[in-house]
């Protein structure tokens, strides 16, 4: 008797690092090949918004570094060369 993987119901994950421990195990079944169709399915959409919740974290980051070097973000090699 096969389970049934529900997690696309699951809620976001409380922390970046959660969400993206996450992803790499839905990743890593999912390349494994052993769901069925309709678990890859769920999988992937659970996947799905656990990378658009990562990528939000991210961009709200990137907005509070923007913040605190007021408004000029550097390349890093740019930052580097000067220090």
């Amino acid at each position: 008797m096969k389970k049934s993987i529900d997690d696309a119901s699951k809620p976001p994950a409380n922390h970046f690092e959660d969400a993206v421990s996450e992803l790499e195990k839905i990743v890593a079944t999912m390349e494994s090949g052993s769901l069925p169709l309709e678990d890859s399915l769920r999988q992937f959409q659970r996947g799905t918004e656990l990378l658009r919740q990562c990528r939000d974290t991210l961009e709200n980051a990137e907005q509070r570094i923007r913040v605190l070097q007021d408004g000029v973000l550097q390349e890093l090699n740019k930052a580097q060369d000067k220090a």
